[in-house]
C-alpha cells in the first residue's frame, strides 16, 4: 500500500494498491475493495492482516536496482543534478546516484510533509533547469512526488520527456539485439514525433489508451517489453513489473555511457511536434460528438488540411465533465488556430 499524491500537491495524498509482483489493480479490483471500505462490513480479529517491517529496504531496493547495470567506479563520471521532489526519491536516490559512481548534486530533497511537487520535480523543472547551467552538468534528473515518472533535461537546459527517452532507450535496445519482438508501446497521447521516429528505427510502435496500467495491458498483449508515457512514466519488463523512475533514469544513463553522446545528441533521434491541447466544459449527458454534424464536419476538415503532417484526437474526460482536444501539426501557430477552431464548434453545438 502507497500513500500518495503522485505528481500532485501534498493535498491530494490518496491510497495507491499493488497486488502481488508488484502490479496494479484492475477495475474489478479496485471497485471491490472500495466497497469494502466504503461499507459498513466489520472484520474479526483472525481476518486481520499483518505487517513486517523490512529494516534495510531502501538498500536492498538500490542493490536490486544497480546490479542491472555495469557501471565501473573507475569509469569517468558523469555530472548529473536530481531533483527528488522533495518525495520518495529523497532518500532512496542518495543510495542509487551515489558519489562513488556519479559527481552528484541534489536540490529538492528534503521533505516536511507538505512540500511535495511544491515548485519542483517533474512537473516543474525550471529550478533543475537552472542548475544544470549553472554547474555545466551532463544531465538533470527530475523525479515527482512518488518517483514513478522521470523527465531528464539536456547539457543545454532543455527538457527531455517521456516520449523522446522511450526513443533514445528504443534505439539503443535494438542496437544491442535487446528489443524483444521489436515492439514498442505508447499512448494516444504520445507525440506524433515518436511514431516517426519509431519507424525510422524500423520498430513496430503499438498506441494503447491512457495510463500506464493500459500500457501494460498492451505491453502483455503484444509481447513488448518497453513502454511508456510522455508524462515520463515508463515500463521495462524485463528488468521490472511497473513503472519506476529511477529504473527509467539508469536506462537513460546506461544509452549515455554506451554511446559516449550527450543527451541532447541522442534526442535528436525524434523531432517533437507543436501540440495544442484545450479542455471544453460540457454537461453531464456526454453526448456523442462524431455523431454532431459541424464538429464531425470541422474535425474532419482539420484532418485532411493536416494530412499525414499532424493529428486530431477529441476524447472525453474519464473524471471531468470536460471535452478533451489536442491537435498537433507541424507550425505552432497553425495547431493553436485548429485546435480553437475545433473548441468553437463543440462550444456552439454542445
Amino acid at each position: 500500500i502507497v500513500i500518495s499524491a503522485s505528481h500532485n500537491p501534498y493535498e491530494d495524498n490518496g491510497i495507491k494498491i499493488f497486488r502481488h509482483g508488484g502490479l496494479k489493480l484492475s477495475d474489478e479490483q479496485e471497485e471491490k475493495i472500495e466497497a469494502r471500505i466504503l461499507g459498513d462490513e466489520n472484520v474479526s480479529q483472525e481476518k486481520l492482516g499483518k505487517i513486517s517491517m523490512i529494516s534495510d529496504g531502501l538498500k536492498l531496493y538500490s542493490m536490486f536496482l544497480l546490479e542491472k547495470f555495469p557501471f565501473k567506479k573507475l569509469d569517468p563520471r558523469l555530472k548529473i543534478i536530481i531533483d527528488a521532489s522533495n518525495g520518495a526519491a529523497s532518500i532512496i536516490s542518495h543510495l542509487v546516484f551515489n558519489d562513488q559512481l556519479f559527481d552528484i548534486q541534489f536540490i529538492h530533497d528534503k521533505p516536511d510533509g507538505t512540500n511535495i511537487n511544491d515548485n519542483c520535480g517533474s512537473q516543474h523543472t525550471d529550478d533543475l533547469k537552472a542548475v544544470v547551467l549553472k554547474e555545466k552538468a551532463d544531465i538533470g534528473l527530475a523525479f515527482d512526488g512518488d518517483a514513478d515518472r522521470l523527465i531528464a533535461i539536456d547539457e543545454n537546459g532543455r527538457e527531455i520527456t517521456g516520449d523522446r527517452i522511450l526513443a533514445i532507450c528504443a534505439k539503443y535496445a535494438k542496437e544491442k539485439n535487446r528489443l524483444k519482438n521489436n515492439i514498442v508501446v505508447s499512448t494516444t497521447m504520445s507525440n506524433i514525433g515518436l511514431g516517426k521516429a519509431l519507424e525510422s528505427l524500423n520498430i513496430m510502435h503499438l498506441k494503447s489508451d491512457v495510463g500506464d496500467r493500459k500500457v501494460l495491458e498492451e505491453m502483455n498483449r503484444s509481447g513488448a517489453i518497453m513502454g511508456g508515457e510522455d508524462s515520463g512514466h515508463m515500463i521495462f519488463l524485463e528488468d521490472h513489473t511497473t513503472g519506476d523512475g529511477m529504473l527509467t533514469a539508469l536506462k537513460l544513463l546506461e544509452v549515455m555511457k554506451g554511446t559516449g553522446e550527450t543527451l541532447s545528441s541522442l534526442a535528436s533521434i525524434m523531432v517533437v511536434y507543436p501540440q495544442v491541447l484545450m479542455n471544453v466544459v460540457v454537461n453531464a449527458s456526454r453526448p456523442d460528438f462524431t455523431k454532431i454534424l459541424p464538429i464531425a464536419q470541422t474535425i474532419a476538415r482539420v484532418e485532411g488540411q493536416l494530412s499525414d503532417k499532424g493529428r486530431v484526437l477529441v476524447r472525453y474526460s474519464g473524471t471531468q465533465p470536460l471535452l478533451r482536444v489536442m491537435v498537433e501539426g507541424p507550425d505552432k501557430d497553425q495547431t493553436q488556430a485548429f485546435c480553437e477552431e475545433i473548441c468553437n464548434a463543440i462550444k456552439e453545438n454542445i
